[in-house]
This record gives structure tokens, sequence and C-alpha cells, in this order.
């Protein structure tokens, strides 16, 4: 799985692409860990090129945002199409992300 990574201030987004599925899950969580560290969990993912998700792949980011509620946060999603919306209110996950339109209106929300 191939995770792009850009900075938007103190703000770093990662943008996984492609499907969130089995290996390529584990990476993105192993990405997601090592950005957390860097950047006090002031990060945001941008789902907008997720095409769909597994069970690991729901595993990586409820992970994720289990690590970031140790320190009073959660993960910010933005971009997240039809069908992990849907994945994740199916499985009663969605309360666990902050849910945003685009990658601007997520990186405003840490001011």
């Amino acid at each position: 799985m191939n995770v792009s990574q850009t900075r938007h201030g103190a703000v770093t987004v990662l943008k996984p692409e492609g499907p969130l599925i089995g290996a390529g899950a584990g990476e993105f969580a192993s990405h997601a860990q090592e950005v957390l560290r860097e950047s006090l969990g002031r990060f945001v993912v941008d789902a907008s090129a997720i095409s769909h998700v597994d069970s690991a792949g729901l595993e990586a980011l409820v992970d994720t945002t289990r690590t970031l509620s140790d320190s009073g946060q959660s993960l910010r999603l933005c971009g997240a199409n039809e069908t992990l919306r849907e994945v994740l209110d199916l499985t009663d996950l969605s309360g666990l992300f902050e849910h945003y339109e685009d990658v601007g209106t997520a990186v405003r929300s840490f001011l």
C-alpha cells in the first residue's frame, strides 16, 4: 500500500491509496504509529483514495484512534467515500472518529 505524507503547518496528513486490506493495512498502521509519535497526534487521515476496507483495515484505524484516545484525542478522517462511511456505521465504529469533508477543514480543526 502506498501512503503519501504531507505537512500542513504543524499537521501531518496521511493519504493511503487503494484498498485498506490485509498486509497493506498493517503497513498503514505502522506508518500511522510512527507519524503519531513524531506529530504528537496532530495528524489527519485523508481517506479519499481508500477504495474499500476489510477487518484488518478497520483494525488499523481503530488501533490508531485508541492510541490517540490515550492522550484525549481522536483520529480525524476526511474525504471518506460512501462505502467507508457505511462500513463504519454498520460496525458502530463511526463514533470513534472525527469526520471532515476535506483536508483543509480537518487541518483547521486543530486551531
